[in-house]
């Protein structure tokens, strides 16, 4: 195993859910790849969906917090054990270490959340099933083509760059090339947060 792959192995054996399809809204289109939310959708969430590893305790937290959420029948003590595995560097979850004083903190006051209001989330409109067997490039030229139905907005940024991080360092002029748009478009779309998160994915390639 190398030094950049999480050990999921843990998550597994213990049946955690880290990702999880919309429950209330419903597509707009179905495909065999996967589905198009017109209008987007907040209730998709997929942790460790890229090689970018949880660099700030914001982050941290927040991944936490929806752990906490997917697994609303987790014990505490069930929640403090997997809280534990994810903040170990060792397994390659986090680039920095936490302390246990921290950790503790932070288990604390994400316990006090009310796991009736989902966490914040990032704004999708397209989503690929698992195991579709389609590479990069491939999802990347149907985000192109349902981009072309629309105005490009964040949402389809973002879908982009996610897909784009599996493989290679994220570029203004890949985006534009990939989504059929010019550069001024990418830049004019592309917000502030936006842009910090192409710079901590990149990070990590």
């Amino acid at each position: 195993m190398s030094q950049k792959e999480r050990r999921m192995d843990y998550l597994h054996r213990h049946r955690v859910t880290y990702k999880r399809n919309p429950v209330s809204d419903q597509p707009t289109e179905t495909f065999d790849w996967g589905y198009f939310y017109e209008n987007g959708t907040y209730e998709c969430y997929t942790l460790f969906g890229s090689k970018a590893k949880i660099t700030t305790y914001k982050s941290l937290k927040w991944h936490l917090y929806v752990l906490w959420y997917l697994n609303s029948s987790m014990t505490q003590e069930g929640f403090k054990k997997i809280a534990e595995y994810i903040c170990d560097n060792r397994n390659n979850f986090t680039t920095f270490n936490v302390s246990e004083r921290l950790l503790e903190s932070m288990v604390y006051d994400v316990s006090l959340m009310d796991l009736d209001k989902a966490p914040p989330n990032k704004l999708r409109k397209i989503i690929f099933k698992d195991f579709t067997g389609l590479d990069m490039r491939q999802k990347l030229s149907i985000v192109g083509k349902m981009v072309g139905r629309n105005k490009i907005s964040e949402s389809e940024i973002y879908d982009a760059m996610i897909i784009v991080n599996s493989k290679e360092k994220i570029t203004i002029s890949k985006l534009a090339n990939y989504l059929g748009c010019s550069t001024r478009t990418i830049y004019r779309n592309m917000g502030n947060e936006l842009k910090k998160e192409k710079e901590l994915l990149n990070r990590q390639l």
